[in-house]
């Protein structure tokens, strides 16, 4: 079992010093298969990611596909991944990537193996583009630099759902030993079955994006300076590229930051969502150059935060809803005064998740077309956008709170560089108009309405106590019973998606998807607030979403922000209670 010299070390290590609780963390539990696929640091033992472990995964993957398509060996299937790399266990998302490949070449299966890093969406849009049964993307995203991730992405370009997930880890538990030349990824080198995409899509995706380009005159002239910033991920290439296909002279990006560096050296977080941290050097940056507005991608690219300065010289870093509230608003706009899309507004459809904001639905309500919410997580609002585009609709955008944004139909997920050029097409449109983002958002709030959102969460590594906090809020006045108020605020409403409960449907049952396996509560208040906690997927994390939405022509917007800071800390000291429940804030 010496294939990798280095994860074979750290046990033998492990096994002369007899450090059992050591051993238990690597081999005690196999790292769970969910929808969002693997998701794990990397190192030795089944409980991490690393050569063996990727090995089966894909193994248990390729038999789930044989299984489901007939004709996945004429087909075939995209592999992508980022910059992510472990000295110590000698994994890597290169690596791992090559020896997914090896698996699914060795049973007969071509493989369409990127030759460099890429954006996380460019695998769904190449399993679209090439019409291939599956992708997978080697990426932990926004974590942790030790961590790394497999994504899964199904033949219709969204990430899979349920079933798929059970079937593709009982898949896997039936997969453990390595097939014959499992570890020699040597092999694929020479096969005839390995294709690399890189070219065409690099072509291809930029060609797709310039649909949603609608000001190219305006592009060309504007004298508005941007700063982007990948976060030592893999965006900066790519946006670059984005903003020259739409005649954008290009951002000026933070060097410091603009390659690919897995050690993620001047950030504590490599994570846009995290705010001003993580964007010290490109302040900087803009000051020093004149910019305005800063782009701020996550190390896959896919999510995007964005920051504008402000007449008083202050930066503002726009929360995930302000941005979701201004590319909706921009995107709708365009299609109305610029699309040669013949479908009539009843056909029009905008997506975001249910613990995101209702802008959209404002917006829609006002303007006519429709708006649906779905489940937490890009999965769900790819998934939807599919069936409707199948029945003719046109999906215009998708959005959710934690900065993802599906502005081009051409990738059925979140894509930070579509959204960034669209941004800064957006921000060079409003600037003929002398108008900044900020202004525009508020224009947009007071013809909508004003939506105010606020959201945090806890840390809690006690799984017990998550329980028992979600028990306590299903029997609070009693067995049963959840709660009416909440301190000095009524409560006229409660969907409950892990029992299903929902108490403002005729029979009281929920209309979207539960699951059992997590916790989400949603509450709705007589005074027009809502409030969702909810536990992460990926994480120790119980987080809650706050809103308040005003009818159009209620300005008195400290008074609402005052009203949700109050509910708020209702919320904290009543639902949550931290100190009975030893639970840690978010310290900023």
């Amino acid at each position: 079992y010496q294939q990798n010299p280095k994860t074979y070390a750290i046990v033998k290590q492990l096994l002369a010093e007899g450090n059992a609780g050591e051993l238990q963390k690597y081999f005690g539990s196999r790292m769970e298969f969910g929808t969002a696929g693997l998701r794990a640091a990397m190192g030795a033992g089944i409980s991490h990611m690393n050569d063996l472990t990727i090995i089966q995964t894909t193994q248990g993957f390729c038999k789930y596909l044989e299984k489901n398509f007939s004709d996945l060996k004429k087909r075939g299937v995209v592999i992508g991944f980022d910059a992510r790399a472990d000295l110590s266990s000698g994994g890597s998302s290169k690596r791992f990537a090559r020896l997914a490949a090896n698996t699914f070449i060795s049973q007969g299966v071509p493989v369409y193996l990127f030759s460099d890093i890429i954006p996380t969406p460019f695998v769904p849009y190449t399993v679209t583009h090439l019409k291939l049964c599956a992708g997978i993307m080697v990426t932990a995203s926004h974590n942790p630099k030790q961590d790394n991730g497999y994504k899964v992405y199904w033949e219709n370009g969204a990430q899979i759902i349920s079933p798929h997930d059970k079937g593709i880890a009982q898949a896997i538990e039936e997969s453990q030993e390595p097939w014959p030349q499992a570890w020699d990824d040597k092999l694929i080198d020479s096969s005839l079955m390995l294709h690399d995409p890189y070219a065409m899509v690099n072509k291809e995706y930029f060609k797709d994006i310039q649909k949603q380009c609608f000001y190219r005159n305006i592009n060309k002239e504007t004298n508005l300076k941007f700063v982007h910033t990948s976060v030592h991920g893999v965006g900066h290439k790519f946006v670059q590229l984005a903003f020259k296909a739409f005649d954008l002279s290009p951002p000026f990006a933070v060097p410091e930051q603009k390659d690919p560096d897995p050690d993620f050296p001047t950030v504590k977080y490599p994570n846009p969502e995290e705010g001003k941290g993580v964007l010290t050097l490109s302040f900087a940056l803009a000051e020093k150059d004149g910019a305005r507005i800063i782009l701020a991608n996550d190390p896959d690219a896919d999510r995007l935060a964005v920051a504008e300065k402000q007449e008083s010289g202050e930066w503002k870093v726009f929360s995930g809803n302000e941005l979701g509230a201004l590319l909706g608003w921009w995107i709708f706009s365009c299609w109305k005064n610029n699309s040669r899309d013949t479908r009539a507004i009843k056909d029009i459809y905008m997506l975001s998740s249910t613990v995101s904001s209702k802008i959209l639905r404002a917006i829609a309500l006002k303007e006519g077309f429709h708006f649906e919410e779905t489940l937490t997580g890009f999965k769900w609002m790819g998934n939807r956008a599919k069936q409707l585009m199948d029945q003719g609709k046109a999906v215009l955008f998708a959005f959710e709170e934690a900065i993802g944004y599906m502005c081009c139909p051409a990738v059925l997920d979140k894509d930070g560089v579509s959204a960034a050029v669209i941004t800064a097409e957006m921000a060079s449109f409003l600037a003929t108009r002398n108008l900044s983002l900020s202004q525009q958002l508020k224009a947009v709030y007071d013809e909508y309405g004003f939506h105010i959102t606020k959201a945090s969460y806890f840390i809690c590594h006690d799984p017990k106590v998550i329980q028992q906090l979600f028990d306590n809020l299903r029997n609070f006045d009693g067995k049963n019973m959840y709660p009416k108020s909440c301190g000095r605020f009524k409560v006229s409403g409660i969907r409950d998606l892990t029992t299903g409960y929902d108490s403002s449907q005729p029979d009281q049952k929920a209309i979207l998807p539960t699951s059992k396996s997590s916790q989400m509560i949603t509450f709705t208040f007589a005074n027009g607030g809502v409030a969702t906690m909810r536990t992460s997927g990926t994480e120790p994390k119980i987080k809650y979403y706050s809103e308040l939405c005003a009818p159009p022509g209620n300005s008195d917007v400290e008074q609402l922000k005052k009203e949700l800071d109050e509910l708020v800390n209702a919320l904290e000291k009543h639902f949550f209670q931290p100190e009975k429940n030893k639970l840690q804030r978010k310290t900023e």
